[in-house]
């Protein structure tokens, strides 16, 4: 398997486990067991365990420059602290149809922070793909049900600024990507992280009635932490190593057809001709995405070639 198939199953694997994500820390905060911000807590700091913990056994790659930590403190702010706090409490007081579909917004800011900050170039291929895409997910979640009156406004306005600020971690951790391996990023990202989010969630883990929670939930805040966490985050930042943080985020496009597709299988659902045809338009979407990707790297070879 060449790099880019190998780059593209890291984003699927990741949508899918995000697209599971959405109903199963919707439940256990539904059903009261754990608050929101103890979530967080408890997923922070479990991820970064193990972050610290496999890198002491496979490499231990040095910091290069002391300005590079306040690099990281500023991703975790954005990429941890801000967007995941803000996602799980916007998540328990809207839908997670509501919440996916604000989420399609993200490929279009990571677009415009890519352009303001790192002054990345706007092909129409790319445009036209993610206007396809936002197109397809949208309809194929169903946009004609959301709406940000009623008693899911302020659950709706927190996931929007969750997917405001994890578009801005996508673009400021690019930079860091090039320099330091993904275990290395994450694991002092995650590092930071822990103290960012500790003062919100150390009441709320105090308050966790840990003997009366049926083993259920300990098993799905196993999945939190270490495939939604733990799994997710490696798996992005290896991947934006190699491609656009654009495509990174318009990976996100992806989660309704996941989502789509379990339900079908799970026969809770039924295959229609109009959601083969947003599916569609979402993969092609991907599609151009990645091709003006590839595209503006070939690019940006050719100039080296040529001084060699």
């Amino acid at each position: 398997m060449n790099k880019t198939a190998k780059v593209h199953l890291a984003l699927f694997t990741v949508n899918l486990i995000y697209a599971t994500n959405y109903v199963v820390a919707s439940k256990i905060m539904k059903d009261a067991y754990i608050t929101p911000f103890a979530i967080i807590l408890l997923r922070v700091c479990g991820a970064s365990l193990l972050f610290w913990f496999f890198q002491a056994f496979t490499f231990n790659e040095r910091v290069q420059k002391t300005s590079d930590y306040l690099r990281f403190a500023y991703c975790a702010l954005f990429g941890v602290v801000i967007n995941q706090l803000l996602f799980f409490k916007g998540l328990s007081m809207t839908v997670p149809i509501d919440a996916s579909i604000i989420l399609t917004s993200s490929p279009i800011l990571v677009l415009l922070a890519s352009v303001i900050i790192l002054k990345e170039k706007v092909t129409w291929l790319k445009l036209l793909g993610i206007i396809l895409g936002a197109i397809g997910a949208v309809m194929l979640i169903g946009g004609g049900d959301f709406s940000f009156k009623g008693e899911n406004t302020w659950g709706n306005l927190l996931v929007l600024l969750n997917a405001s600020s994890y578009s801005v971690y996508l673009v400021v951790v690019k930079p860091l990507m090039r320099r330091y391996q993904a275990f290395t990023v994450v694991k002092w990202v995650f590092l930071f992280g822990c103290i960012g989010v500790l003062p919100f969630g150390w009441s709320e883990v105090q308050q966790v009635q840990w003997s009366t929670m049926p083993g259920w939930v300990y098993l799905t805040l196993a999945f939190i932490v270490v495939g939604v966490t733990f799994l997710a985050y490696l798996l992005n930042a290896w991947a934006l190593r190699f491609v656009s943080s654009t495509l990174v985020a318009f990976y996100i496009y992806l989660q309704p057809v996941l989502t789509s597709i379990i339900a079908v299988l799970s026969s809770q659902d039924e295959l229609t001709f109009k959601k083969v045809l947003f599916s569609l338009l979402i993969f092609t979407g991907i599609f151009l995405v990645s091709y003006s990707g590839a595209q503006e790297a070939k690019k940006r070879k050719k100039p080296e070639e040529t001084e060699s």
